[in-house]
């Protein structure tokens, strides 16, 4: 594989691999890796690994999350190696790799969960950034477990029409609607930079708003997003966050159903996929160390709608990462 405009063979050995050239290999032809990057297994190694965890034994209403690696993978093919509005070729900068999908068991969540933190806890320990397309929000706990063994405690900004920091459901403390209380109760979380933003939509009760509020997190809803302006909450949560590592954990159900109507419990009200990629690229600069795309479910998707949108979310992340590990 070589990098756009580069001829086989000319490229120094310290270069990073790039995707396959589209000029020469049509997109629509080829295996699918994430924006036709090479695998894990070709290059070696990576500063930045995008892995996929087909995982929705979580899910409280609508699944099929499980899918969506495979459906971002496949929406990601449009990527183009230029990232105008960050003034980047990510995958030049830094060595990026699709390192593939980790199984898991989809009967047993407890052991789904130890899976995830294991195998992404080895893969970051290779000195790799993480970005996972998911899957379920229930993974996220894992991925945080991985992330506070290398970085301590992280802030977090947690895209989501919902705030998933619910106790239980049906009495199982281990769901997508309860991996950020989980976090805070393990001392994963900075409980001085948590925020949610996008939440919208009917709570069971005024006490999710106590309880989610005492946990540390605060709250910027889509409609804050919509009267406020994108410039006004970057300026807001980058404040929170300071120089703090920091975790982005994104549900697709952040838009709303116009733009992503392939997810499990879509919400009316949401983001536009504009107002989230601007809001993301006005995070450059702050010390991402690790993200996740979640809630992806293409049997309800439209013309492949969400998983385009998550393709470019998931490419904005590893755009901010490669410029952080470029820096650093």
């Amino acid at each position: 594989m070589t990098s756009s405009g580069e001829a086989a063979g000319t490229r120094p050995r310290s270069a990073p691999v790039g995707p396959v050239d589209s000029s020469v290999v049509p997109r629509y032809a080829g295996i699918a890796t994430f924006a036709r990057l090479p695998r894990l297994d070709e290059v070696g190694r990576a500063d930045v690994a995008v892995v996929g965890i087909p995982f929705d034994s979580g899910v409280s209403y609508r699944p099929g999350a499980r899918f969506a690696p495979a459906a971002v993978r496949e929406a990601s093919r449009l990527l183009r190696p230029y990232h105008p509005a960050l003034d980047v070729s990510p995958f030049a900068a830094v060595q990026v790799a699709d390192a593939g999908d980790i199984a898991v068991n989809p009967f047993d969540i407890g052991q789904a969960v130890a899976t995830v933190e294991q195998e992404v806890g080895e893969l970051a320990a290779t000195g790799a950034s993480v970005v996972t397309v998911g899957g379920d929000h229930t993974l996220s706990l894992p991925l945080l477990r991985a992330a506070a063994r290398l970085h301590g405690p992280v802030a977090l900004l947690h895209f989501d029409a919902h705030l998933d920091t619910w106790d239980t459901y049906f009495g199982e403390p281990y769901t997508h609607g309860t991996p950020f209380r989980r976090a805070v109760e393990e001392g994963l979380l900075d409980t001085e930079a948590l925020s949610h933003i996008g939440t919208r939509g009917p709570l069971y009760g005024k006490a999710d708003l106590d309880e989610d509020q005492r946990l540390g997190f605060g709250i910027v809803t889509a409609a804050d997003v919509m009267r406020r302006g994108v410039d006004e909450i970057v300026e807001q949560v980058r404040e929170r966050i300071g120089d703090r590592p920091l975790y982005v954990s994104v549900d697709i159900d952040v838009l709303d159903p116009a733009h992503a109507p392939g997810t499990g419990t879509p919400e009316a009200g949401g983001l536009t996929s504009r107002e989230l990629l601007e809001i993301l690229r006005g995070l450059n600069g702050t010390r991402i160390v690790g993200a996740d795309v979640v809630e992806v479910a293409p049997a309800y998707d439209h013309a492949d709608i969400t998983s385009v949108a998550a393709s470019h979310v998931a490419y904005d992340l590893v755009s901010l990462l490669a410029l952080r590990r470029a820096a650093s």
